[in-house]
């Protein structure tokens, strides 16, 4: 079987290491991906956003799945163009991306069909005064969000009235986030403990995997700006059993009955970003895709044949399939480079990786590496490695993980210590 993941980063190798763990025969393609992925299978040089690019080597290479990994190509529309010429995909439309490609429309979709989120209005760039009022009557915490596109770096979560009209300004006026800033979505401030939950869906049906934790920020104790995610840990204990069966019933099935209303039935990964409050589970965002690092911990708790589960997905099939997690835990730590979520430099030689990789029960996903024409594998882009490792608790998977790392050097590496933390106190 010949199969396409499209993407580059930690999400695409954990992907390609999964299906490469299949008891089927299976002929890897990765576009562009990264050092990582290299070693499962053939990587391909053409970017993730090259729609057409990437239908005509499918077609070229008789391609019988693809799988989309990052947001960009989903929202492109990349599975219409897939379903156009007869190609089976795993990924939503680009109708149904909308819930992640904007926070405005998600936030609507949302209103429309009784999902609990926070409070919130939407404005324009035109609307700059009316949008620091309302953030002036509503008062502090509160969040400002880029509605687009943003790579996770697009919330701001705001402590003063001054930090939020700051916030709005970069985004609507100085247009820090580029195109993905046109609109903002202010809201208010939710308290409770994050938590990720994945339905993989058809069309009609779904099936759920290991719920998992992020941690966003780039500095130990949730300091610091936002990064596209410094670590991981699955399963998350604050979602209990009773929080899964609420967050199913208010969440992920109004969700995916209001996307096939709508007539955009959803097909792929739904991840929804959860506060779990004193009210309950609300939705924090939507994202269309697996999360990076959450990839990296969900899919080694997989514990059927993960060709099996996409193939499933992309053919309307999962109703007959049962999918069932591993007991245990893994905890994933990101390595990023220094400077990182801000500027930082590449090329530098990674040491380690294969005592690293000996360890048992550890899996060492490569996100921004490349090779040097030494044929090195070298740091190319800021997060560089996630190291995950599987235990029989969580204290177990994150003391593998964390020996791991330390196996591990690269010029100015940082990583956060307390991976997992909230979940070992629960």
């Amino acid at each position: 079987m010949r199969i396409l993941i499209v993407g580059g980063g930690g999400r695409e190798h954990a992907i390609a290491w999964s299906l490469a763990e299949s008891r089927k025969s299976v002929e890897l393609f990765v576009a562009p991906g990264n050092a990582g992925t290299e070693e499962l299978g053939t990587n391909v040089d053409i970017e993730a956003s090259d729609v057409e690019g990437l239908v005509q080597f499918a077609i070229d290479r008789s391609i019988d799945l693809t799988i989309v990994g990052p947001e960009k190509p989903l929202v492109l529309g990349i599975a219409d163009r897939f379903e156009d010429e007869g190609l089976l995909v795993v990924g939503p439309t680009a109708g149904a991306a909308r819930l992640e490609g904007s926070k405005a429309f998600s936030k609507a979709f949302m209103k429309r069909h009784a999902i609990p989120t926070a409070a919130h209005r939407t404005f324009e760039a035109a609307q700059f005064d009316d949008a620091a009022a309302y953030i002036r009557e509503q008062g502090a915490p509160i969040v400002v969000k880029a509605s687009g596109l943003a790579a996770g770096k697009g919330a701001i979560v705001c402590e003063t009235v001054d930090e939020a009209l700051d916030a709005l300004t970069a985004i609507l006026r100085d247009r820090e986030f580029g195109a993905a800033g046109e609109e903002v979505v202010v809201e208010s401030f939710m308290v409770g403990e994050e938590a990720s939950v994945f339905a993989l869906a058809d069309g009609r049906n779904y099936v759920l995997l290991a719920p998992a934790q992020d941690h966003k920020q780039i500095g130990e104790g949730d300091t610091g700006p936002n990064t596209g995610g410094m670590g991981a840990y699955a399963p998350a204990p604050i979602v209990t059993d009773e929080v899964m069966d609420e967050v199913r019933r208010r969440i992920i099935e109004p969700t995916l009955e209001g996307m096939a209303a709508d007539g955009h039935p959803y097909r792929g990964v739904l991840y929804c970003g959860l506060m779990i409050t004193d009210e309950g589970p609300k939705v924090v965002e939507y994202n269309c895709r697996l999360g990076d690092p959450e990839a990296q911990v969900v899919l080694p708790l997989l514990m059927e044949d993960a060709v099996d589960v996409f193939d499933a997905a992309a053919r309307g099939d999962l109703d007959a399939l049962g999918v069932t997690m591993r007991t245990g835990s893994a905890a994933c730590v990101v390595m990023a480079s220094g400077g990182y979520p801000g500027a930082y430099e590449t090329g530098y030689p990674i040491d380690g990786l294969d005592e690293a990789a000996r360890a048992p029960y550890v899996t060492v996903f490569h996100a921004g590496t490349g090779t040097d024409d030494d044929g090195r594998v070298v740091t190319a882009g800021g997060r560089v490695l996630g190291v995950t490792a599987l235990g029989d608790d969580l204290r177990e998977a994150l003391d593998r993980a964390y020996d791991a790392v330390d196996q591990i050097s690269f010029h100015d590496a940082q990583f956060r210590r307390d991976i997992g933390r909230k979940g070992l106190t629960a």
